[in-house]
């Protein structure tokens, strides 16, 4: 009898801890570029979710950002249905156009086809590649742009968007195991150049964090992951707070009441604020800490100034001790 590796291991008891407790018969679909990290979660995913009495299937994303993508998509659509997933769906994005840089921008895009996808055909979860490496760079990216408790949180293992479950069973694995997981199952991954092309943040924080390995300890990638658990922990009992200290400042007709807001610490204040830009229209990748300051300004440091424009075209006024907003 062949003995297992311990990456594809590795790899399959991630996924079973993460569809654990899906309704039967569910659908989950793996959303698959043809990386070594979401070849390893498909290839995965298709032995357990049947297991485990699920469904399972795959999409994949031609963002149009690279020559062949059509024909990349094409491969790991007819890989998917070789290997027994179905339903498997290959859908196209157009990505320019959009608010924000192209990293965001592909990103933005990319999710709401997933979500689409899932809607479409039915799945009520979306597995998602991302690795204990894919984390650490994410923390690094949120502290280089000083973001705060929720940046630092990075990426959540499961997170609900319009009725579809966005699950990441890999973000306590190694971007090595799931190499390692490619090549002990003889599957040839896809090596996407953007991955190295230093015109992106993330490229270069990826080629930087060998460096910063040998300079502070080979735990780096691990701790860095922790600290983004740790913080995540923390957001979502203060997220709970904030939603229910946002429902006291409504003033039901859409706008904000400011003696409601002044009484808040400035930590749940300030996250009031930030879901009502969000409910407003503002989109998350626009929407940033400077005007969550500005509308913070207009409770706490009113001088009579003017409106504060957030993106979209929208301007948020304090009048009548309200916080009120309307197309710039």
């Amino acid at each position: 009898m062949a003995t297992l590796a311990p990456s594809v291991a590795a790899v399959r008891v991630a996924v079973r801890r993460a569809l654990a407790g899906l309704p039967a018969q569910s659908l989950v679909l793996v959303a698959c570029s043809g990386g070594a990290d979401s070849l390893a979660l498909a290839a995965a995913a298709a032995f357990v979710a049947p297991r485990q009495g699920l469904r399972c299937g795959l999409v994949t994303v031609d963002h149009q950002l690279q020559l062949g993508s059509a024909d990349r998509a094409e491969a790991v659509a007819k890989w998917g249905e070789a290997f027994g997933l179905s339903p498997v769906v290959s859908t196209r994005v157009e990505v320019d156009g959009r608010v924000g840089g192209p990293e965001a921008a592909a990103r933005e895009a990319r999710y709401e086809a997933l979500i689409d996808t899932a809607r479409q055909v039915g799945a009520g979860a979306v597995l998602l590649g991302h690795t204990r490496d894919d984390q650490a760079e994410t923390v690094l990216l949120a502290l280089a742009r000083g973001a705060g408790p929720r940046g630092l949180a990075a990426m959540p293992a499961s997170r609900e968007v319009d009725g579809v479950l966005l699950l990441r069973p890999l973000l306590d694995v190694a971007r090595a195991e799931t190499a390692a997981a490619c090549e002990a199952l003889g599957l040839e991954p896809w090596h996407d150049p953007h991955n190295t092309d230093p015109s992106y943040a993330r490229s270069r924080v990826r080629a930087l964090l060998p460096s910063l390995t040998e300079a502070l300890g080979p735990g780096l990638v691990g701790n860095l992951a922790r600290a983004a658990a740790l913080a995540a922990a923390d957001t979502e009992l203060l997220d709970g707070l904030a939603a229910a200290a946002a429902v006291d400042a409504a003033d039901g007709d859409g706008g904000l009441r400011v003696s409601a807001l002044a009484e808040l610490p400035a930590a749940l204040r300030t996250r009031v604020l930030h879901s009502w830009a969000r409910k407003l229209g503002v989109s998350g990748s626009a929407l940033s800490a400077r005007h969550v300051d500005a509308l913070d300004a207009l409770v706490t440091r009113w001088h009579g100034q003017g409106p504060v424009a957030l993106p979209g075209a929208l301007l948020v006024v304090r009048e009548g001790g309200r916080l009120t907003a309307s197309q710039g």
